[in-house]
Formats: C-alpha cells, sequence, structure tokens
C-alpha cells in the first residue's frame, strides 16, 4: 500500500513539473493528425491495393493478365481470337507460312521512354532464325510452315528487367528460390498495385484472414467469405478454361472408347457448376463447332455402352479417378454418377498431375487459337497428359497449321472438335467459375 501511495505521488509531481510540456505535445499530435488527413491526399500520388495471386510463377511464367499490364507483343488478340496489330502495323508471309515479315508502328515507345525498335525487340523461340534487315522491321524463319505463328508474337515482349510498353511498370519484383513472391506495379498516375503470390488457395486465403492482402483474384472456392458481410464476392465465367476429365488412353480399361463414352453419359453435367461445356474450344472461339456430340445425360445409355464391354473387362469395371483440391467437389458427384451406373470408382487428391492414373479431373488453359497440337497430337509425349493416338486427329492438326486461310482452317478445326470429342480421350465438363474477393 506503501509502494501504491509513493508511486501515485510521483506520477503527480511529474505531471505538475512538466504539464506545460504534455500539453503541447498533446496538442501538437492532434494538429499533426488533422494535417495529414487533409494533406494526404495530395501528397500521396495515387491509390494503393494488394492482390493476393495463387500459383507458382518464374518471371517469365507469369499468367498473361499480369504480362499484357506490362507489356505488349506484335500483335494482340481480342476475345475471339482474331488476330490484331499492336506493337507491328502489319505482317506478312512470303512462303506459306515459314517466313514471317512484320513492320513496325513508328510511334511505340517502352517505359523508359525510348522508341521500340526491331533491334530492342527480344523473342526467344529455339526453332526460329530472326533478322533486323532495319529497325522497322524483324523477320522469324521458322523451321516448317507454321499458320498460328500471327498469334505467338501477341506475346508480350520485354527489354531487361521487365521493362515493357503496357500501363503499368515493374519497381519491384521479390523471387525466392527462382519462384516470384511479390510484384510491385506502378502506373503513370502514381497508383500501384501490389501482387503477393501464395502456392495454394488455402494459402491465399489465409493471407487474406491476417490482412496482409486486400483482393483475392481468380479463387475457385468462394467459402468463407460468401458468408462474410464486410466483404464483396465477384463471379467471373472463364470461357478460356474447360473442366474436363482426361483419361490415359494406354490404360487396359481406359483405353476402350466404349467404357469412356459410357462415363461420359453417366454424368449429369448441368448440375456441375459453371457454364456447360461440350468440347475443347470456347464458344468465344471463331473456330468453335457448336454441333460436336453432347454426350447428355443418360444413365440407361451409359449402362448399354457398359454392356458391350468385352467380357473379360466387364469382370472388374473399377477406375480411379484423380482430381486437384479445388475440384473435389465436383469430382465427389462424379464418383456417384459412375457408381450409380456400377463402375467402382476409388478418388484421390493430388497437387499436380499424376504420373499414373486411369482418369484425371483437371483444369486447362484453353489456347486462344484453336491450335491444339501440344495436347493432342501422338508425338508430344510432354504435353499429351491423355497419351492419346489418333492418325485422324494427328493429320487434322497437322493441316491446321499449315492451311493460311482462315475459313479453310476454321473447316479444319471444325472437323477436329467433332472427331475428338467422339473419340472421348476426355469429357468435357464446364467452363469453370472464379471468385474475386474484395474487402469492403
Amino acid at each position: 500500500m506503501l509502494s501504491l501511495r509513493y508511486t501515485l505521488r510521483l506520477v503527480r509531481a511529474f505531471v505538475a513539473r512538466f504539464r506545460s510540456v504534455i500539453f503541447l505535445s498533446i496538442a501538437a499530435g492532434v494538429v499533426l493528425f488533422f494535417i495529414v488527413r487533409i494533406l494526404a491526399p495530395l501528397v500521396i500520388p495515387g491509390k494503393s491495393e494488394t492482390i493476393g495471386i495463387v500459383g507458382k510463377y518464374h518471371l517469365e511464367t507469369l499468367p498473361s493478365e499480369i504480362l499484357l499490364m506490362i507489356g505488349g507483343g506484335l500483335t494482340k488478340l481480342d476475345a475471339n481470337g482474331i488476330v490484331l496489330p499492336n506493337l507491328a502495323e502489319s505482317w506478312e508471309t512470303t512462303d506459306k507460312g515459314q517466313t514471317w515479315i512484320f513492320h513496325l508502328k513508328q510511334d511505340s515507345v517502352w517505359q523508359d521512354g525510348k522508341k521500340v525498335t526491331a533491334s530492342s525487340i527480344v523473342y526467344n523461340f529455339s526453332d526460329a532464325q530472326i533478322e533486323r534487315p532495319d529497325e522497322n522491321t524483324i523477320i522469324f524463319k521458322l523451321q516448317s510452315p507454321f499458320a498460328p505463328f500471327p498469334s505467338v508474337v501477341a506475346q508480350p515482349t520485354f527489354k531487361k528487367g521487365l521493362l515493357g510498353t503496357g500501363e503499368w511498370r515493374v519497381v519491384k519484383a521479390s523471387v525466392a528460390g527462382s519462384f516470384v513472391q511479390r510484384l510491385t506495379l506502378e502506373n503513370k498516375n502514381g497508383e500501384r498495385t501490389i501482387l503477393k503470390f501464395y502456392p495454394t488457395e488455402e494459402r491465399a486465403k489465409l493471407a487474406y484472414k491476417l490482412g496482409s492482402v486486400q483482393i483475392l483474384k481468380d479463387i475457385y472456392t468462394k467459402t468463407p467469405f460468401d458468408s462474410w458481410k464486410i466483404v464483396k464476392v465477384e463471379e467471373n465465367l472463364k470461357r478460356d478454361r474447360v473442366v474436363a476429365v482426361f483419361f490415359n488412353v494406354q490404360d487396359k480399361l481406359a483405353g476402350e472408347k466404349t467404357f469412356r463414352q459410357a462415363l461420359a453419359y453417366a454424368i449429369d453435367k448441368e448440375k456441375l457448376p459453371g457454364e456447360r461445356a461440350y468440347g475443347p474450344l470456347s464458344e468465344d472461339s471463331w473456330a468453335y463447332n457448336p454441333q460436336v456430340k453432347p454426350y447428355a445425360y443418360d444413365q440407361a445409355r451409359a449402362r448399354e455402352f457398359l454392356d458391350d464391354l468385352p467380357d473379360e473387362l466387364k469382370e472388374n469395371l473399377s477406375v480411379k479417378l484423380v482430381t486437384t483440391p479445388v475440384l473435389l467437389e465436383a469430382a465427389e458427384s462424379i464418383v456417384k454418377a459412375w457408381e450409380a451406373v456400377g463402375v467402382k470408382t476409388e478418388l484421390q487428391v493430388s497437387s499436380g498431375i499424376p504420373t499414373e492414373y486411369q482418369a484425371f479431373l483437371a483444369i486447362y488453359d484453353i489456347p486462344k487459337d484453336p491450335d491444339q497440337y501440344a495436347i493432342w497430337h501422338s508425338t508430344q509425349v510432354n504435353s499429351n497428359i491423355s497419351k492419346y493416338q489418333n492418325p485422324r486427329i494427328d493429320k487434322l492438326l497437322e493441316d491446321g497449321r499449315g492451311e493460311l486461310a482462315q475459313t479453310e482452317r476454321r473447316n479444319i478445326y471444325l472437323d477436329f472438335q467433332r472427331f475428338l470429342v467422339e473419340d472421348s480421350p476426355a469429357i468435357f465438363l464446364y467452363h469453370p467459375v472464379s471468385y474475386t474477393i474484395i474487402r469492403n
């Protein structure tokens, strides 16, 4: 008790002696607070926002949406995949698609203020020889004719340090183990966008909950934020992506077309999330075929197809379905659908593309050009995840790459879609919806 009284006397003595200093400090703090509130908009040139992005990326493999903020390519693509001028005002081929000549615009500048010239444009293509006869012309000599090449150079080009021609300039990049952790962008108005990258959706959601980011972009599950009153949830239909079940056609059972078609009929695709997809191309594509086989939900038809299988395969109608965590709910619906027609199904969750599987439920990005050589051609052992081999499909993909006339190319890809969907190396299910979470 004595110690408390002594402490109070000391406090009163201190306040009495320094009360003028304490009063002036409080007054100065109040004045400074209001000065900052009034002048901050004048001092700070623009707003800043921090966005969480899911994915592990190197600087050269950043999502196209981010790269297009920073720079542009010789060409650009509209929503339908049509090639338009960008840094190049025109282009032509002199030998049916093996040599491509691009003529640059005269008024394009890099973000450092220097003029865009042929010598300053960098593309690293291992299978192309690049020539620059003058500062306004750049020539690509390919190893073989390639009709989609003008769409390839829609890929943004950069000088060292991701210095591009876009609205946003990279002012700082943080990299750990070659993977981008953080990217700071700034525009001419002084506004800043800070992009933070997280390896999984759960890590990104945790960062949002802890206040490390103001916005979450392009996530596939909106829970628990859809029940929060302090956030806004925006839905974004991704027609440039498709959710599909890819079959390993080298597997004895999954290699049977009849079995794959039976599983296609067994799924009620209208009950899955997103917008129904019917084939490998987006409905927005200039080459889209609306008349492919729809595989409408039909359990009776599915059972008929299963009955048509050879007896040795019918003895053990079981399949392992592998999927990623974000598609687990859809995968569980598919498991129920297949088991309802008599196919025992084991579900396994994997963070990446499995090395061994019978069926793999995944999201893949649809190329803006209808060329899908890398995904379905039999020679593409690293990217043909279905291990698909079909001479007719190979020929159509080869012809599509060699045909310059868009009308003829479209006819080729109409056939490609029709025969591919009929053969069912994959079941095309739906275009997914992603969500943007914004803190109010």
